[in-house]
């Protein structure tokens, strides 16, 4: 905590070859809308550089292929401005096409995090899928989860994390206030538009 009482924003990010589970998620854990729209992200507010921090430290991205269908555009990620190897781990690469840093792949999720990191070359390997990160968290191949919480309620899409019946996994708050603490947040609805 700081000495005001609030509690610290996370450190700049490093490209320290690290598996990040990244996401933008709006206040009831949803990280795309429904069909996977992302329209609902618009017009928040980050701290200044922080894109910047995800295009110099991310090496390569591994994705799913719901995603990928939804949104096929490599050349967007991060507004442009990123350059890196993309792998889209999928049960049916054979109808994925080519795509020019691209690489479909059809395996395990263990060795899909292994190609990743020896893509992203000492830099690190940011996944962009629920259901994978979920798959690499329950297997202890995740070293951290970044989000960012939008002030909005979505109420459908897609969730951050979706396992019914599973067991909950602990999480260690690494930005200040001790590793349990509970983030306190206060909103406030305001008129849409």
């Amino acid at each position: 905590m700081t000495a005001s009482g609030a509690l610290p924003d996370t450190d700049r990010q490093t490209a320290a070859g690290k598996v990040l589970w990244h996401f933008t998620m709006s206040l009831d854990g949803f990280v795309a809308g429904p069909g996977h729209s992302m329209g609902w992200m618009t017009g928040f507010t980050h701290r200044p550089g922080l894109t910047d921090e995800y295009v110099e430290t991310t090496g390569a991205i591994l994705g799913g292929r719901d995603g990928w269908d939804a949104y096929p555009d490599v050349s967007a990620t991060y507004g442009g401005r990123w350059q890196g190897h993309t792998f889209v781990l999928t049960h049916h690469p054979e109808d994925a096409g080519t795509v020019e840093g691209v690489t479909f792949l059809n395996c395990d999720v263990g060795e899909a995090v292994r190609l990743g990191l020896e893509a992203a070359a000492g830099k690190n390997l940011e996944i962009l899928s629920p259901t994978i990160g979920r798959q690499a968290l329950e297997r202890g191949l995740v070293d951290e989860v970044e989000l960012h919480i939008a002030p909005v309620l979505l109420g459908d899409g897609v969730r951050l994390y979706d396992n019914p019946g599973g067991a909950p996994i602990p999480l260690e708050l690494l930005n200040g206030g001790g590793s349990s603490l509970a983030v306190n947040l206060r909103y406030r609805p305001r008129p849409a538009g």
